[in-house]
């Protein structure tokens, strides 16, 4: 049987762990076992960003075993904002390790979008091995427009879902809160955020209309979260390939947000608005929040129409299927 190696077993609700559970499920459906053993029988080891355990990916190397390393973005928002010495710490050993095993390690490197390639090799050059770039996946039989939802009918739901808004990565959630603001002028508005946001950043979050914390959520209530909203706003500044974006899209939600990062990759112009920043991401300068609250008036007003495109998008160009195809392909194929 053939057998491929994932590492790092990565675990809870961030897109690394999200990631490996669709991909392990992917191979699983065409036959093919995984192992998280490193020193175990295994065709083909894919590298899930990074890992420190840089003497066995040596030794799997020295049994001629095909290395393939899945590159998301680069920590860079600590060179830009303090985080603190603990984030910035972790921050640059994580470049230093990923840069370190794309250098030396990989047989084969996958970008998860355009942007991330480009990103990669401006600031550290192209890289020895062959790359490719494959956008990431959803299983658009669970991430569906279909099924249950508490949709609010007496004011528009702005859903924010992200991994962390926390400290230094708070800035997209003040922008948010500010595009809200400025369609309620016209429309009735909410924020409702799932994810980490530290208890600091939601004393001082200024707002005109109620924002909601939810905290982490679970996955398998995330489509069901995505149906009860009327458009998502993305929130990460240069967004390298955020699989809430592709999620939202499955579940028929529009999404809005400024033209950073691989954003304009994944949402086509009918299944949401995407506006220019309008300053400089790179800074975390203060995006042009009246362009994108004029542009996402439409979306809202347009509901039914915007809703069919996002569902469109996602099964034209980001099922879990093509993702596993494009990946088992690299990762097997001479």
């Amino acid at each position: 049987m053939t057998r491929i190696c994932i590492t790092p077993f990565v675990q809870g609700t961030g897109g690394m762990a999200s990631f490996r559970l669709k991909f392990e499920q992917g191979l699983k459906t065409r036959g093919i076992d995984v192992t998280y053993d490193l020193d175990s029988n295994f065709d083909a080891l894919l590298v899930i960003a990074g890992t420190r355990f840089l003497p066995a990916l040596q030794r799997v190397r020295r049994r001629g075993i095909r290395v393939v390393q899945r590159l998301d973005g680069i920590n860079w928002v600590q060179r830009v904002r303090w985080s603190g010495m603990k984030y910035t710490l972790r921050a640059e050993y994580g470049n230093f390790m990923l840069s370190l095993i794309r250098k030396r390690f990989a047989d084969r490197v996958i970008y998860q979008s355009q942007f991330i390639r480009k990103w990669w090799e401006d600031w550290y050059g192209v890289a020895d091995a062959p790359a490719s770039v494959i956008v990431n996946g959803v299983d658009l039989d669970t991430y569906t427009p279909e099924g249950a939802h508490e949709r609010p009918t007496d004011t528009f739901r702005m859903l924010l879902l992200e991994g962390s808004l926390a400290r230094g990565l708070n800035s997209g959630l003040f922008h948010a809160v500010s595009v809200a603001e400025k369609l309620s002028a016209k429309y009735p508005m909410e924020v409702v955020v799932a994810g980490t946001v530290d208890e600091a950043t939601q004393r001082t979050l200024p707002s005109k209309v109620p924002v909601k914390f939810l905290g982490t959520v679970p996955r398998e209530n995330i489509p069901q979260l995505a149906r009860s909203s009327h458009l998502m706003y993305c929130a990460e500044v240069n967004p390298p390939c955020p699989n809430s974006v592709i999620e939202a899209l499955a579940c028929g939600l529009p999404v809005i947000g400024f033209d950073s990062g691989a954003l304009k990759e994944l949402v086509s112009d009918d299944a949401g608005c995407i506006v220019p920043y309008g300053a400089n991401p790179w800074k975390l300068e203060t995006p042009d929040v009246n362009a994108l609250a004029s542009s996402a008036g439409e979306v809202l007003e347009k509901q039914d129409q915007f809703q069919v495109a996002a569902r469109r998008r996602a099964e034209s160009a980001l099922g879990l299927d093509a993702m596993v195809e494009a990946y088992i392909k690299v990762l097997l194929d001479d």
